[in-house]
């Protein structure tokens, strides 16, 4: 039988995917956190909202003036004494 012939230009470019997907695939094999980095991801500086408190006060004198698009949750505006 005749087998059909694959062009260079084919060739190559299946390799590539192939090595892409490869690499891609690869890439996700460890995405977690090791035991020994918790204690640094767990201290107060490393957190999203390093102050609590502050970030509520922010929070609120922020949707107090921009309330007229509705807030965080809640509509309302005005000066913010709620």
């Amino acid at each position: 039988m005749h087998k059909p012939k694959m062009k260079p230009g084919a060739v190559v470019l299946t390799g590539v995917l192939i090595g892409l997907m490869t690499g891609l695939l690869g890439g996700c094999s460890d995405l977690g956190v090791k035991p020994w980095q918790r204690d640094l991801l767990a201290r107060q500086d490393m957190q999203l909202i390093s102050n609590p408190i502050q970030h509520a006060y922010d929070e609120h004198i922020y949707f107090s003036k921009e309330g007229t698009s509705g807030g965080q949750s809640f509509g309302g505006g005005g000066c913010g004494c709620n």
